[in-house]
């Protein structure tokens, strides 16, 4: 395996881990450590996506990045909020 399938492969893990986490109620869906894990994930997966030049995952690492960026934005609002 060179570089770019271990920036795909380790990007693709933390989704799978983040769910599999939430599937077993060790985290929430809406908890900082999902959110993170998923935006991460997504961001080395689109990495790796962009690299390999495989245009239909770009676009839904993409799209995950950003769906994930945004939940980070209104955890934060929300936490804000509580204080």
């Amino acid at each position: 395996m060179n570089i770019v399938d271990w920036i795909g492969f380790f990007g693709v893990f933390q989704i799978l881990l983040a769910y599999l986490l939430s599937v077993i109620k060790k985290i929430k869906t809406d908890s900082l450590a999902f959110i993170l894990l998923n935006l991460s994930g997504a961001i080395m997966a689109c990495i790796a996506s962009i690299l390999i030049k495989y245009i239909p995952f770009v676009i839904l690492e993409g799209a995950w990045a950003l769906v994930s960026f945004f939940s980070l934005i209104t955890y934060q609002k929300e936490t804000k909020t509580i204080q």
